[in-house]
């Protein structure tokens, strides 16, 4: 780690960069030379809430292409569609070790030390907070990692088990409870300051803590010992009990000086957009479109489809259409696809040839096209791109994706925006836990109760902020509120026929795109029963080489160690786990999800 812990110069001086206008982030004396000694608790804790959220937003989007949820074109090579066919490779467990390791956890020391010696009990608390919630996905998504001798001058320290970190991370999250609870005195800096996440809020940082604790005390639902509904229960009385509670970060897309210090991405906008609408690779499942547009085999859509589906424009007159999502139970990845479209915006007929024909494909003028001599990959143009355009990273006005003639190619999707929120906690995940633990308890009632709370609370968050843009699209405006109360009160069900499908289905609806999806779908075993018509990928059960990462009957189940440790600190990395060194590793589960 000692390595990882120089690299914290580059971080620090990226605070001098004038990628970002608030004012906490003018902390240097002599911009030129900056100094880990010149950052104030209010300039570092933004930058390091920004980097723990990238290393979290990362691995949001790559659990969502194990889960199935989101899907890439056909590649190769490409670590996001090798993930998404259940054959991963090591270029997969990087980033989300990177922001961790690199820009958060070695300001931590540094950051408590400035807030001891001015009493800011709240710069304390975040810092145990954002502690907590790092190692804790390290646990996640790696299963044994440093921790006890991580974040020192060791350069080979020992790997911790899953059940040391998750202990930890309970523990910082039981002091910064404490820290939070305490009156600062009028000389400390005050939390508004430097909070970019709740504005300074004590109260919505507590009932982080609390949402957190209940998060993770519910993902030992396989540890007969441990679970404890009560607990949990009691936990959720103090944890967001309403949209306002919840810690929602606003992302805004404007024209930056600089990236980010790592990626050189843009700093202020969503990591998701970071992540995934940046490029035209990205496509949704037809699980995902399925568990939206038929939920439960009701018939009655969900307004949300429209706002998570992207559309485009095609014909004449243009006309917007929703894009369809990709079959990973047939195969369309093992036949090259699919292919991102082409438009021809030439003004003029385009002529391509056709394999054995002497005749040539037409492509008027206006027209979407896949420019490819494959004939099965000419209708791929049904498959819309997750892209969305930006005046930050594409020196675009409109956050619209469009071809040279105006016409709409992508119209993003309500999470893959510059300028789309990051949902650090949320009510709605509470209500979602509430009604699996009460469903556990047989309280069928109160497991409905809490079930249907959680879809309209994601429903309204998600409003309040297409209520924002106005009538723009059929994506990028406000849901009906015929189409909602119609879903609410004939697509959801009843206390009759509440089951953990529904519960765990929809919950997965609410939180698209987070790391807590890839732990809930391990939790359950990947069960049908657990997630409605959910599946491998067809191209996992057809590939030798995927079925000796993961052998069949066995399921994704954590990512390998990253190179750095591989590479750097071998001896412990094999000491960690008897197959941590073999292909098959991948396979196997982390502490929280073994039966015991």
């Amino acid at each position: 780690m000692n390595k990882i812990n120089k690299l914290l110069i580059l971080f620090v001086a990226s605070i001098a960069l004038g990628g970002c206008s608030k004012s906490w982030l003018d902390v240097n004396k002599d911009p030129s030379n900056p100094s880990s000694k010149d950052a104030t608790v209010s300039s570092r804790l933004p930058w390091m809430q920004h980097h723990l959220m990238y290393a979290q937003g990362t691995a949001g989007a790559r659990a969502a292409l194990v889960t199935q949820g989101l899907t890439f074109i056909n590649n190769t090579t490409a670590q996001q569609s090798l993930a998404a066919g259940w054959n991963p490779i090591a270029g997969m467990s990087t980033t989300p070790y990177q922001f961790f390791f690199v820009t958060v956890g070695p300001n931590i020391a540094e950051l408590e030390t400035k807030a001891e010696a001015e009493q800011a009990y709240h710069y304390l608390g975040a810092a145990k907070v954002l502690r907590a919630m790092g190692f804790m996905l390290m646990a996640d998504w790696y299963g044994e990692m440093p921790y006890t001798e991580a974040l020192s001058l060791n350069i080979t320290p020992k790997f911790d088990d899953g059940k040391t970190i998750f202990e930890g991370c309970l523990a910082d999250i039981d002091k910064a409870i404490e820290y939070f609870n305490m009156q600062q005195p009028s000389t400390a800096t005050p939390l508004k300051a430097g909070d970019s996440w709740n504005n300074g809020d004590v109260n919505k940082w507590l009932k982080l803590c609390y949402g957190l604790k209940a998060r993770w005390m519910n993902n030992l639902s396989k540890k007969s010992s441990l679970y404890k509904p009560d607990e949990i229960l009691a936990l959720l009385d103090k944890a967001p009990v309403s949209n306002a509670e919840s810690t929602i970060v606003n992302h805004e897309d404007v024209k930056e000086g600089t990236g980010d210090p790592l990626f050189n991405d843009p700093i202020k906008t969503s990591i998701l957009f970071d992540n995934i609408g940046m490029n035209t690779n990205f496509r949704v499942t037809k699980w995902y479109e399925d568990i939206l547009t038929d939920f439960a085999g009701t018939g009655v859509e969900d307004p949300r489809a429209d706002k998570l589906i992207p559309w485009a424009e095609f014909g004449f007159p243009k006309k917007f259409v929703r894009s369809k999502g990709v079959d990973m139970q047939s195969d369309i990845r093992m036949n090259a696809g699919p292919i991102n479209g082409s438009y021809n915006d030439t003004g003029k007929d385009v002529e391509l040839d056709i394999p054995k024909s002497t005749n040539k494909r037409i492509i008027k003028p206006g027209t979407w096209y896949v420019n490819s001599t494959n004939q099965a990959r000419w209708g791929d143009t049904v498959y819309v791109s997750m892209k969305s355009s930006s005046i930050g990273y594409n020196s675009d006005n409109s956050d619209i994706y469009k071809w040279k003639d105006g016409t709409v190619g992508g119209s993003g999707t309500f999470y893959s925006r510059p300028d789309a929120q990051t949902f650090v906690m949320t009510y709605a995940e509470m209500c979602f836990i509430k009604a699996e633990v009460y469903m556990r308890k047989g309280d069928k009632k109160l497991a409905f109760d809490a079930y249907k709370a959680g879809v309209i609370a994601n429903i309204d968050m998600m409003n309040t902020k297409l209520k924002t843009y106005g009538n723009i699209n059929p994506s990028k405006s406000p849901m009906d509120q015929a189409k909602i109360d119609n879903f609410v009160n004939n697509g959801l069900g009843s206390e009759t026929d509440i089951s953990m499908k529904k519960i765990m289905t929809q919950k997965y609806i609410a939180m698209s795109y987070s790391q807590q999806n890839w732990n809930d779908m391990r939790r359950h075993d990947y069960s049908i029963n657990s997630y409605q018509g959910w599946d491998v990928p067809h191209e996992y059960k057809v590939t030798a080489a995927a079925q000796v990462k993961i052998p069949m009957g066995k399921q994704f189940r954590r990512i390998m160690q990253v190179s750095h440790e591989i590479n750097y600190n071998s001896n412990n990395v094999k000491a960690s786990h008897p197959n941590a060194l073999n292909d098959d590793i991948w396979s196997f589960p982390v502490w929280w999800d073994i039966v015991e």
